[in-house]
């Protein structure tokens, strides 16, 4: 006997449907949340409809029909849009009074984003950016990050739970962004180091495929040599689990970020630089693995 869903406290909106938007949206659904959507590419309607979802033609019209409205889209303009431009949240009278931006971007341009919503729509924000990837998404295993208030954090919780196994507040407004950066940092420069271990074992003589299992436990262990590096191995890249343009614009703002704190950091500076290099070479839709095959030359 199939166990019924608690009934849900909040009515959720959601806009973008990406990569990771999809199986948030689906895997939110499938919670039994009622969720309305919008995405920039209007041709995603059937889809949405197909998975049980609301479609709305505008950003306005999400806020309309909810109380909490997430926003999952692809950087920092994206998100400004879907507040402030044509049919934009501000641009509602009624409805949701609360943005979720699961979006990744510079802490400071969240903050002023967040202010400005305030101002012009009165709707309070919760930075909660994530990370894990699209199979995470959909069986509910992401890791959220947030930054806001406590009050607002223990609210939106049954989202995050449904969401992720692991969300954590980790300050005001920003402090969320602010850890992204670094968690970026860690994936950004990972992701690097995997394409060149494996230039390594190839140079070598190693069999490829026997180092997860070889380093399983000890130091070296991690969840990206147990998921990306054999997709590297396997030349698993279609189709991309994520874009190469999102993390290279990942690294490009950690960039920015460790520069106005004030900080060298030379191996963060290569590798942001090799990542942009190989984005550079026309590989902006490539899986973002994919910089494995910047050294087959």
């Amino acid at each position: 006997m199939q166990m019924s869903q608690p009934e849900k406290p909040y009515a959720l909106g959601f806009l973008g449907l990406g990569i990771m938007g999809q199986p948030m949206v689906e895997r939110l659904i499938s919670r039994g949340w009622t969720v309305t959507v919008w995405n920039y590419e209007p041709e995603l309607k059937a889809w949405a409809e197909s998975v049980g979802a609301v479609w709305a033609e505008t950003p306005a019209q999400v806020r309309e029909r909810s109380d909490v409205v997430l926003i999952c889209v692809l950087h920092a303009k994206a998100v400004e849009n879907c507040c402030f431009g044509p049919g934009g949240l501000a641009r509602a009278s009624t409805g949701a009074a609360t943005v979720v931006d699961c979006s990744t971007m510079n802490p400071d341009k969240a903050i002023a984003l967040s202010a400005a919503l305030k101002e012009r729509a009165g709707m309070a924000w919760m930075d909660a950016p994530i990370s894990g990837g699209p199979e995470p998404a959909a069986e509910g295993k992401l890791t959220l990050i947030a930054g806001g208030d406590q009050d607002l954090f223990d609210r939106l919780k049954p989202i995050f739970d449904d969401l992720a196994t692991n969300s954590t507040l980790m300050g005001p407004i920003g402090s969320g962004q602010a850890v992204k950066v670094i968690n970026q940092a860690i994936v950004g420069t990972s992701y690097t180091l995997m394409a060149e271990v494996l230039a390594i074992a190839k140079a070598a003589g190693i069999e490829p495929d026997r180092l997860p299992d070889c380093l399983a436990g000890g130091l070296a262990d991690s969840q990206i040599l147990q998921r990306i590096y054999p997709q590297m191995a396997h030349r698993d890249y279609q189709p991309p689990k994520s874009y190469a343009r999102q993390l290279n614009k990942d690294m490009q703002n950690i960039g920015v970020f460790v520069e106005r704190l004030g900080l060298e950091l030379p191996l963060l500076d290569a590798a942001i630089a090799r990542y942009d290099a190989y984005v550079a070479e026309g590989n902006e839709l490539k899986d973002s693995a994919s910089i494995a095959t910047f050294y087959d030359r």
